[in-house]
């Protein structure tokens, strides 16, 4: 793995750290990124290399200079007055390599350049960090009630990047021509699942879901257009323009987190409690 998707490996599991691991952590991938920057600027002076080796260079420190600074804002619990602002800047940075692909060279599909795996981070990352905002501004009742088609606004975008996440690579076609011992891993090659992340996004996608029908209503029913008026604080040209529905969405991800929890990953630690008691929410509600 490329020190860049090492980097977010692990940026969505429930983590125990202590501020000061979180600090030194943060010390640690601002240091490397700002090396790979260095590095980068020697290479542009020779002119040497090829652009794609540029341009996987430059997304490798955007992922762990940004993910630095989301160590800072997770640090101060995403203040209320400024979070917004910064997630929206994280979210413009991390949306660079790709829009630099398409700029250099329209004829070629960032997946070609910057790979899958990479790719992936990059949606994951943005995902994860409207969830961890959305999850703390949820609890904030009185600028939520202020806010709500922002934050209507930030579950939707969240969770069209984690859809997109999960995107990037084809379940497993099982077939003759391929053989498995282990079926529960082929199980979950087969359902897309290629990684702890793959199944946090789910989680998170349907957890997503469940706060935009409690708090705000069906999400498939309010124009984002109108939503993007109500502020100048919102996403930008980096918001998601179609709508979800958070009902059948929610249920349609959190479904297949619970399958692949009590089936292939049976026994690994992985709870379905919440899962579950979402998904009752999603069968049974109404508007």
């Amino acid at each position: 793995r490329t020190a860049a998707a090492s980097s977010v490996a692990g940026r969505g599991r429930p983590a125990a750290a202590t501020m000061a691991e979180v600090a030194e952590a943060g010390d640690t991938f601002l240091a490397k990124g700002s090396a790979t920057l260095d590095k980068l600027k020697d290479l542009c002076n020779e002119g040497k290399e090829q652009p794609s080796t540029l341009l996987q260079l430059y997304t490798q420190a955007v992922l762990d200079i940004t993910y630095s600074e989301e160590n800072q804002l997770v640090d101060e619990d995403f203040p209320e007055e400024s979070s917004l602002q910064k997630v929206e800047e994280l979210i413009s940075v991390l949306s660079e390599p790709e829009d630099l692909v398409r700029d250099l060279n329209p004829k070629h599909y960032p997946i070609n350049i910057l790979g899958a795996e990479v790719l992936e981070c990059l949606y994951w990352r943005k995902g994860a960090l409207l969830y961890m905002h959305c999850h703390t501004a949820k609890e904030r009742s009185e600028w939520l009630q202020e806010n709500m088609a922002i934050f209507k606004k930030c579950l939707n975008d969240g969770v069209h990047y984690l859809m997109k996440m999960l995107s990037f690579r084809c379940p497993l076609q099982l077939n003759e021509d391929v053989s498995l011992q282990d079926k529960d891993t082929a199980k979950l090659l087969s359902e897309g699942i290629f990684s702890d992340t793959h199944l946090l996004a789910m989680m998170y996608s349907g957890e997503m879901c469940y706060w935009g029908l409690r708090l705000c209503g069906e999400g498939r029913q309010e124009s984002l257009e109108t939503i993007g008026s109500v502020s100048n604080s919102d996403l930008g040209c980096r918001s998601q323009s179609v709508p979800l529905d958070f009902r059948e969405t929610g249920k349609n991800m959190l479904m297949k987190y619970v399958a692949a929890c009590e089936g292939p990953l049976r026994g690994r630690g992985w709870n379905t409690t919440t899962a579950k008691e979402m998904l009752c929410y999603f069968l049974t509600s109404h508007n």
